[in-house]
């Protein structure tokens, strides 16, 4: 065999004409047909099969259309289930017609799910061909087999990163998915397969998950929404992942949608809900009163990665239109973020990452995972004199400090860094919750507003920005807050001249390199908005009075016209 060749490849043959064959039951998209059951919500689309007006196979049959159309501009689907769908919508039709009942809260909602979650008598490869050699999964997983209790239907599988540790979404099985707002750029990861779907209209409600950004990025690169619960919150059980037993920084799933009602609706269905493993907290969705007026504290710099000036003006113009409402604002420091990321490199680095690399062959590892990859395979000579140069002459001690820290490490060290998880947890409590009495945090998702393809290879340190709260296991909400304008979002020398810059070499690559406002005019801008722990349903809350602060932005759930 030649060398180079992929000895799996005959299996991504087959799953790539497995999936043609697929969409091709699609029907062509129609605006004038199909338009109207794009443009409602998953909340409009259960009252108006309640009324009569609609019945689910109508509206599964225009989200199937629009889903294909979504597919060929950004190719963000892996598995395609169409004539399964099909079966459910009128199974559901018929209960619907005979009963008039709805099934529950979900009935009739086509959903589409991140490539990870099993569903029964679907493969789940997460981008790696030889795990088409597992076979189908036998049984749902915990949080699909609540959404299908509740009435939903679930359509199509959506695409990751190659092991599911990067923000852009491309694998040697599936390929590479585009950003439905520019082709030149990526929709994020690893839940990048579902925000290109969701923001070209072409579902309603996706399920995804996040360890370090996997929604959020995702979510501000195509302009949606999309919550990070806390840990605990929502079952995990029956959603694969390259590493398992990895409870140092837990993995937490959560919605995206067009709109904020559909991330409630959401956690009104899957909060409490057991699941097999018997670890989600039994506390179902609470309705919260907010306080007339909010404190919210912000920040434009983590003195990591600066944010770039269309980040920072579009965090402090939320900033203004919520002090234009009637909250109060305050500037606040993201408490010594860069000794939070050092504990976040530490555990995920944990063994060197030879867990999470061990499925990629036969196939390529995708170059995104160069940077994450490198400090374990130096050894520790060639990362101790890489160190050096890196300090002493390059002036970057804390990129070094990063190098350092992606090894493996020994037990007694890997219990010093989880013990450094909390107390530094603990400190983010005391030194910005409690030291300024917030209600919540609005800050930049990551350092740049959109990532072009190949950015990830040199900059995975950028998910500096979410990780935090990952690691403080923080709720997290993040909304479309505005757009790249390169009139007003370039780099200039009051921004070079600031004091709260971060690493040297991270702000060189990316601001030489990859942030071009004008290559990105009119692309999304999101923020984060954060609440304490446990606190999910008053981030919705608050995530509503941004929204309405803010104005239409062009944004929402009549905005899928993008490709």
């Amino acid at each position: 065999m030649w060398p180079f060749s992929n000895a799996n490849q005959h299996l991504i043959d087959a799953k790539l004409e497995q999936r043609a064959k697929a969409l091709a039951s699609a029907s062509p998209f129609s605006a004038e047909s199909h338009g109207g059951y794009i443009d409602a919500t998953a909340c409009d689309i259960v009252a108006n099969i309640g009324r009569g007006t609609w019945t689910a196979s109508e509206v599964l049959e225009a989200y199937i259309a629009r889903a294909a159309k979504v597919q060929e501009a950004t190719n963000c689907l892996t598995e395609v289930l169409f004539d399964q769908a099909r079966v459910r919508a009128t199974e559901l039709d018929a209960e619907f017609a005979q009963t008039k009942r709805l099934k529950g809260p979900l009935h009739g909602v086509p959903i589409s799910i991140k490539d990870q979650f099993d569903i029964e008598g679907v493969d789940t490869t997460i981008g790696f061909s030889q795990w088409v050699k597992h076979g189908p999964a036998t049984r749902n997983a915990d949080l699909v087999a609540t959404m299908i209790a509740a009435g939903a239907i679930p359509f199509v599988k959506t695409n990751v990163p190659q092991t599911m540790f990067a923000f852009e979404s491309v694998n040697p099985l599936w390929g590479r998915t585009l950003n439905p707002h520019n082709p030149a750029y990526g929709a994020g990861g690893s839940s990048g397969g579902e925000a290109a779907l969701l923001s070209g209209g072409g579902s309603p409600l996706g399920l995804g998950s996040d360890v370090g950004g996997s929604l959020r990025i995702p979510t501000a690169f195509c302009g949606i929404y999309s919550l990070k619960p806390g840990a605990g919150r929502v079952s995990a059980y029956g959603a694969r992942a390259p590493i398992k037993g990895m409870e140092a920084l837990r993995t937490t799933m959560g919605p995206m949608a067009r709109s904020i009602s559909d991330l409630e609706l959401f956690c009104k269905v899957a909060f409490g809900e057991a699941g097999r493993a018997a670890d989600v907290v039994p506390l179902a969705y609470r309705q919260v009163a907010l306080p007339e007026k909010l404190k919210f504290g912000y920040y434009t710099s983590d003195r990591i990665i600066k944010a770039s000036p269309a980040c920072a003006r579009t965090v402090l113009e939320t900033v203004e239109a919520l002090r234009k409402a009637g909250h109060e604002c305050v500037e606040v420091e993201p408490y010594e973020a860069p000794r939070g990321f050092k504990a976040f490199v530490a555990l995920t680095s944990g063994d060197g990452y030879e867990t999470l690399t061990s499925h990629i062959a036969p196939d390529p590892q995708e170059e995104s995972l160069f940077l994450v990859t490198l400090g374990p395979k130096l050894g520790s000579v060639i990362r101790a004199v890489a160190g050096w140069v890196i300090t002493n002459v390059l002036g970057d001690a804390y990129f070094a400090s990063l190098l350092a820290l992606a090894r493996a490490k020994p037990v007694k060290e890997f219990w010093q860094w989880t013990a450094e998880r909390d107390a530094y947890g603990r400190d983010f409590y005391d030194n910005v919750w409690d030291k300024h009495s917030l209600d919540g945090i609005i800050a930049p998702v990551i350092a740049t507003p959109q990532l072009p393809h190949g950015g990830c290879k040199t900059l995975t340190p950028m998910a500096c920005g979410t990780a935090l709260y990952n690691l403080v296991d923080s709720p997290v909400g993040v909304i479309p807050a505005g757009r790249v304008d390169p009139e007003v979002d370039t780099l200039t020398d009051a921004w070079r001249n600031a004091a709260d810059h971060g690493s040297s070499m991270l702000e060189k690559e990316l601001y030489s390199k990859i942030y071009d406002p004008t290559a990105m005019k009119g692309m999304p801008v999101g923020i984060q908005v954060v609440g304490r722990r446990w606190e999910e349903e008053k981030v919705i809350e608050m995530m509503k009075v941004v929204d309405v602060a803010l104005g239409d932005k062009g944004f929402g759930q009549k905005a899928w016209g993008v490709c």
